[in-house]
């Protein structure tokens, strides 16, 4: 395809080799050539965005991985889509295939819904749609006044689940946690396969977070109003570890969105080890993998951590060969063909249920 009559332009928001090798693999699919710009850190540490063509009237997909320094790739989005605005682009749609700061989606305490903070800092600086895959809850999207497409990355883990693991069909799906059992319950269905659910105090679920409703404390003031005394919280206790499934002699084949810091999925692994599972299997749409996972997962009983490339690891490959990758390229480049030509996104949720 000619990049002048396509009638759009792709973009790279950062030089990493990560997200350069994603971008070109998306736009090999779509035949179109990679946007020429230039992004970089001054001395100082600033972000620079040059870009280097015209885009005036064009419909730009800018794509942004989220590599380590999650801050600096944000940074990097916001000036990118900002000098696009400024460059009279008709529409900016970003391809977020891992959206940051997607945990930071509920009030804490005293904190704040920084995922929200994000959405608008992104609608302010330009983008008009955005592209993302699995979104840690999938009512962020919410947060945004624009439109947002939620892709899914189970039918890549699905068919990876299919073709390369041995003796997939004496396998078990299993929950870590009581949350994660409704993704669970949908990967069983469509693989034939049966559940497990894992609960018990080795987990730690975000919703155990305290949120702030017992603050202030539930004090007795002596000093103050004694009309009105509130019942005292119970504190809550999780009962001993159990599972709930058989996983005896099976392929255990753990599922979720998000593999971060690997202490629940590795303890998760030796209690299923201890209830007789021969082969343990990750399978999570982002490797984020930060901290010593890769050692804690190389000296665990975790046979194999499958993940997609919608967040660099390639560091972490190197140091922990149990990780595997899965390429979701596909799925995003059709995303933008659909977008651009105003086709149905219908398409790309066909057989896709509500729990994935």
């Amino acid at each position: 395809m000619n990049v002048a009559k396509s009638g759009y332009r792709v973009f790279s928001a950062n030089s990493t080799p990560a997200c350069i090798e994603l971008s070109k693999r998306i736009t090999e699919r779509l035949g179109v050539e990679l946007g020429k710009s230039v992004v970089y850190q001054e001395s100082n540490r600033e972000t620079r965005v040059e870009i280097k063509e015209s885009v005036r009237g064009q419909t730009i997909f800018i794509i942004q991985t989220i590599p380590r320094d999650v801050n600096t790739a944000i940074m990097e989005l916001l000036i990118m889509a900002y000098a696009l605005k400024t460059s009279c682009a008709k529409n900016i749609i970003g391809v977020i295939p891992y959206f940051p700061y997607s945990k930071q989606c509920k009030m804490r305490k005293r904190g704040s819904i920084v995922c929200k903070l994000l959405a608008s800092m992104l609608a302010k600086a330009g983008l008009t749609h955005i592209i993302t895959m699995d979104l840690h809850q999938k009512e962020i999207q919410g947060f945004f006044t624009f439109p947002v497409d939620n892709l899914r990355a189970s039918p890549f883990l699905l068919q990876y689940i299919q073709e390369e693991v041995p003796d997939y069909r004496n396998a078990i799906i299993v929950a870590k946690s009581p949350s994660a059992a409704k993704r669970a319950q949908s990967y069983a269905e469509r693989l034939r396969l049966g559940l497990a659910v894992m609960h018990g105090e080795a987990q730690c679920s975000e919703s155990d977070m305290a949120d702030g409703r017992h603050s202030p404390p539930c004090v007795r003031n002596t000093f103050g109003h004694s009309g009105l005394e509130l019942p005292l919280m119970m504190a809550k206790e999780k009962p001993p570890i159990t599972v709930v499934g058989d996983v005896g002699g099976r392929i255990a084949i753990i599922v979720d969105d998000i593999i971060d810091d690997v202490e629940d999925f590795v303890a998760a692994a030796e209690i299923l080890k201890e209830r007789g599972a021969y082969k343990i299997y990750i399978m999570a749409t982002h490797g984020l993998l930060s901290a010593d996972a890769p050692r804690l997962i190389e000296e665990s009983a975790i046979d194999e951590v499958v993940v997609t490339n919608t967040v660099p690891h390639e560091v972490q490959k190197l140091q922990c060969p149990k990780i595997k990758t899965v390429d979701v390229s596909m799925i995003l480049a059709e995303a933008i063909r659909r977008i651009h030509n105003g086709e149905s996104m219908a398409y790309l949720f066909r057989n896709i249920t509500v729990d994935d």
